[in-house]
């Protein structure tokens, strides 16, 4: 697949400023589609841009036009894949196995002050970026909670009540200071231009590479934020993580029940 950068919407529009923008890193697994079109069922009235950042590939091209297929007017899509991956798992040189350097460079290119993250399998609920793009006025950054999902059979199992749940809250509050899932976040790029290099870089001694979230969050907790107190996304868990024991344990039964 050659390099490219490919747009979805006007271009005529694309230098006017969008009210709000969201940035995925894919590699073009199916679940694309769903990422993409939670994101035109967004009750936020406002222009949204999308960026869609691909690191390796390891499905079609034809999938971009199935994701992007009933865009509304108000949401421009653009996807850009640089020709290689940036991430060092893959030959890149960035030390993020979570799509190389592609958040931090997508969120600079972004044309709005304010930026989402969306992983390319979980999805927002249609009032996400409403709500955080009016919790986010005034503020550094905002944050949503999120539902937890069955990684089989994509229902919602329960929200969230003990991982990301804000600075000094939950179960990482005394090690990490708190934390918030990449997929809640708002950040007003004006005020937090220096964490976005974060998204570079994991924490030491993090052999797997996949810990730039909490380098994220690290500089962001030291900012004024503001909680929407609203479950408004839904984050497939992965059972390989190294958390989901601790998981289990706080979901209990419900896991079990949303299996079926």
């Amino acid at each position: 697949m050659s390099s490219f950068l490919r747009s979805y919407g006007d271009p005529a529009t694309l230098q006017q400023p969008a009210d709000a923008a969201v940035v995925i890193a894919t590699i073009l697994r199916p679940s694309l589609v769903r990422a993409v079109q939670s994101i035109f069922a967004q009750t936020h009235p406002g222009r949204i841009q999308v960026l869609v950042g691909i690191d390796k590939p390891v499905g079609p091209l034809a999938l971009l036009d199935e994701a992007c297929a009933g865009r509304p007017d108000r949401v421009v899509v653009q996807a850009l894949y640089p020709g290689y991956s940036t991430s060092i798992r893959h030959g890149g040189v960035t030390k993020s196995n979570s799509g190389g350097s592609l958040r931090c460079v997508l969120s600079l290119l972004a044309n709005s002050h304010h930026i989402a993250y969306l992983d390319d399998d979980n999805w927002f609920h249609p009032d996400h970026l409403r709500t955080l793009r009016a919790a986010a006025e005034g503020a550094a950054w905002a944050w949503s909670l999120r539902w937890m999902v069955h990684p089989e059979t994509a229902k919602p199992i329960c929200v969230d009540t003990w991982e990301s749940v804000g600075p000094d809250r939950g179960v990482f509050a005394e090690r990490f200071g708190g934390f918030v899932d990449t997929n809640c976040l708002m950040l007003d790029k004006r005020r937090c231009e220096e964490s976005l290099l974060g998204w570079n870089t994991p924490l030491p001694g993090d052999d797997h590479g996949q810990s730039e979230d909490r380098v994220v969050f690290n500089a962001l907790r030291r900012l004024g934020n503001v909680g929407t107190q609203q479950a408004t996304t839904f984050y497939q868990i992965n059972p390989a993580d190294g958390n989901h024991p601790m998981r289990l344990h706080f979901m209990g039964d419900r896991y079990a029940a949303a299996a079926s």
